[in-house]
């Protein structure tokens, strides 16, 4: 059977494995935030950065990115992502309903923010997600690479984030000219 992968951040722009289709999808009950304190990847343990995760969020929603990756290359997938997205145990693997834009439905590998997971931020202020994505950086790069990258993939296809965008806008203006 093929497998689903919901994206929603990085994954969109660097999926790492094998696709054979890429549909827009909607996942509900869940919201992109930088909720996530980011030690291994886009900051440090002396330095964390933030990076995205779902957090749960009844009556609202999570447009991104559906994955299909052929069954003979579910397990290798499966094995890659989970090296990749449970580092530091931080996101739950979870399988979970999508929504394609022409109705159709299907159940895919999704990552979530563990609640109560040490690097879980909840309710941090925009200029105050600025200040660290601003000057962090981490294992796979600047921390403000990584929201650039994101908020530009995200508006290219017609999935513009006003978090994301506003935080774009105000990191440029956090960096020396």
């Amino acid at each position: 059977m093929d497998l689903w992968v919901f994206g929603y951040g990085s994954l969109i722009w660097n999926p790492g494995f094998e696709v054979e289709e890429r549909r827009i999808a909607r996942l509900p009950g869940w919201h992109r935030s930088f909720c996530m304190s980011s030690i291994h990847h886009r900051g440090t343990e002396e330095a964390p950065g933030l990076v995205l995760a779902l957090d749960e969020a009844p009556g609202e929603h999570c447009d991104g990115v559906a994955f299909r990756v052929a069954a003979a290359r579910r397990d290798a997938t499966i094995a890659y992502l989970r090296d990749r997205e449970l580092i530091s145990s931080a996101y739950l693997e979870r399988e979970l309903p999508i929504f394609f834009r022409d109705g159709a439905q299907a159940m895919a590998v999704t990552y979530v923010i563990d609640r109560a997971h040490v690097q879980y931020v909840v309710g941090m202020a925009l200029e105050d997600q600025a200040q660290i994505i601003a000057r962090a950086t981490g294992g796979r790069g600047p921390n403000d690479e990584y929201l650039y990258n994101t908020a530009s993939h995200l508006a290219e296809l017609d999935l513009a984030d006003a978090d994301l965008d506003w935080l774009v806008s105000r990191v440029r203006g956090l960096k020396p000219a």
